[in-house]
C-alpha cells in the first residue's frame, strides 16, 4: 500500500477557516480548494466539521457531498460525532472514512457498534498525546481500521492497526524513516497547503525507495514513433464527458515532465519551446489517464481541464463545424441528462398544457404518488410475456424518477456518482 500525502479542510458553516484563529481562507470556497489538492496530487483529503449548531452542522454535510462530487481522491470526515447518526452522515457525504475523537470516552464506546453497522473499514480514531496507547488493542477487535495519530504518530505504531501522522513536524528525512515503517497510512499536516508541490514531494519520497502514488509510464518515450521533429501529436480530451478539447505536440522533454509534474506539457511549434498548458491563463490540464494509439505515433490524454482549453474563450477548439448528418445519439447519460434538462426548464419555464408542470404544481405527494404507481407498473409488465412492456413502464418510471430528482434537487451526476461507490 502506498504511502500517503493528506492535506486537511477546515469547515464551519460550510466554509473553510482557519483551525486556530476561525477565519475564514480566503474566499471560504472549499470545492475549490478541495479540487486544487485533488488535481495537485494529494492522494486523500481530511476535512473537519466545525460546527456549534445544527444550521452549521448541516452546512459543512452539505459542502462535504459537494466536495465529494468534484474530487476523485477519497475524502475522511469528522470533528462533529455525538451518536452513530453523525457517523451515518459523515459516511453518506462519500467520505471513506468516518473519523471518531478517540478522546471522548463516549466516542471510543461508538466505534465497535459503527464498525458492525458500517464495516470496519469506514471507521478512523483520531488520538492526541493524551491518549491511553493501551486502548489502541481495545479498539483494534472493535473494528477501527485507522488511527490518526495527532503529535504522537510513533507512539501509535506496533499496535496492528495503521496510522496517520497528523500535525506531526517531521523532516523530511523522518518522513522517509516513518514512511517505511510496517502499518504507516500516511502523513497530514499544517505544510501541505495549496502552494505544496505534491508531485514533486513525492517524486523525492520514490528515491528515497518509498513506495508513493506518482505518474509511471509503462512505455518509454524512445519507444513511440515521433515524426521528423522528435514528436507526437497528443489529442486532449476531457476525463468525464470524452469531449474533445485540443490537439498539441510533445517532445520527449514535454512527455517527461508532464509525467512528472502531472501537468499537461506540450511543444509550441510556433513558438519554439517547452509549453506548461495554462500557466499564462490558469487553465491548467491535470492528467488522468495517458495511452498510446496501435502503431505508438499518437497520444490520447484524458484530462481534469480548469478552464477553458481554447485561447478563443470556447469549451473546445474544435467548433468550425463542416459537415453534419442527423444522426441518433444514444449514449445513456446524455439522454438522462437532456430529459433532466427538460425538466428542469419546466420547473423554471412553466409550459401550459405541460404534464411535467402539472407534477411541479400538484407537489410532492403526487410525484411521489406516480413514482409508486409507475414502479407497480414495472413489476405487473414483468410477470407478462412481451418484453417491450417492461421497456415501456420502466421508461416511464425513470421520467417520473427524473421530475422527483428535480424537485429535490438530485442530479445525475450526483446519481452516478453515488452508483461509483458502490
Amino acid at each position: 500500500m502506498s504511502f500517503r500525502i493528506i492535506p486537511s479542510i477546515y469547515l464551519k458553516d460550510g466554509k473553510v477557516v482557519n483551525k486556530n484563529t476561525m477565519e475564514i481562507v480566503g474566499d471560504g470556497d472549499a470545492v475549490a480548494l478541495a479540487t486544487l489538492y485533488n488535481n495537485r496530487g494529494a492522494d486523500e483529503l481530511i476535512i473537519f466539521d466545525i460546527s456549534e449548531t445544527d444550521s452549521q452542522h448541516d452546512n459543512n454535510i452539505g459542502t462535504m457531498v459537494s466536495i465529494a462530487d468534484a474530487v476523485d481522491i477519497p475524502i475522511l470526515v469528522g470533528g462533529n460525532i455525538k451518536r452513530l447518526e453523525d457517523v451515518k452522515k459523515y459516511i453518506y457525504t462519500g467520505a471513506k472514512k468516518a473519523i471518531l475523537d478517540g478522546n471522548k470516552e463516549s466516542n471510543l464506546e461508538l466505534v465497535s457498534e459503527a464498525s458492525e453497522r458500517f464495516g470496519s473499514d469506514k471507521i478512523a480514531v483520531m488520538i492526541d498525546s493524551t491518549f491511553d496507547m493501551n486502548k489502541i488493542k481495545t479498539l483494534k477487535y472493535d473494528g477501527a481500521s485507522l488511527i490518526i495519530a495527532n503529535n504522537c504518530a510513533r507512539e501509535a505504531l506496533g499496535y496492528g492497526i495503521r496510522v496517520l501522522a497528523y500535525d506531526c513536524m517531521y523532516s523530511f528525512e523522518d518522513i522517509i524513516s516513518f514512511a517505511k515503517e510496517e502499518k504507516v497510512y500516511g502523513v497530514s499536516h499544517a505544510g501541505l497547503d495549496e502552494a505544496f508541490d505534491y508531485m514533486n514531494f513525492k517524486a523525492q519520497l520514490k528515491d528515497e525507495d518509498v513506495k508513493v502514488d506518482v505518474l509511471e509510464s509503462k512505455i518509454t518515450f524512445d519507444k513511440f514513433k515521433t515524426n521528423s521533429d522528435g514528436m507526437i501529436p497528443v489529442i486532449v480530451q476531457d476525463y468525464k464527458t470524452d469531449k474533445v478539447l485540443m490537439l498539441a505536440y510533445m517532445n520527449e522533454e514535454a512527455f517527461n515532465l508532464t509525467i512528472k509534474t502531472g501537468k499537461m506539457t506540450y511543444f509550441s511549434r510556433s513558438r519554439n519551446e517547452i509549453w506548461v498548458k495554462g500557466l499564462t491563463s490558469g487553465n491548467f490540464q491535470y492528467v488522468k489517464e495517458l495511452s498510446m494509439d496501435c502503431d505508438l505515433d499518437t497520444m490520447l490524454a484524458k484530462v481534469h481541464q480548469v478552464g477553458v482549453p481554447c485561447h478563443t474563450g470556447a469549451d473546445t477548439c474544435f467548433f468550425n463545424e463542416l459537415v453534419k448528418k442527423e444522426f441518433d445519439e444514444s449514449n445513456p447519460i446524455h439522454v438522462f441528462e437532456d430529459v433532466y434538462k427538460t425538466i428542469l426548464d419546466r420547473k423554471v419555464n412553466p409550459k401550459e398544457g405541460s404534464y411535467t408542470n402539472y407534477l411541479f404544481d400538484k407537489g410532492i405527494d403526487k410525484i411521489l404518488k406516480k413514482v409508486g404507481e409507475e414502479a407497480t407498473e414495472i413489476v405487473i409488465a414483468a410477470k407478462n410475456p412481451d418484453p417491450q412492456e417492461v421497456k415501456y413502464e420502466i421508461s416511464d418510471f425513470l421520467y417520473h424518477v427524473m421530475v422527483l430528482m428535480a424537485e429535490k434537487g438530485v442530479t445525475w451526476k450526483e446519481i452516478t456518482k453515488e452508483l461509483s461507490r458502490r
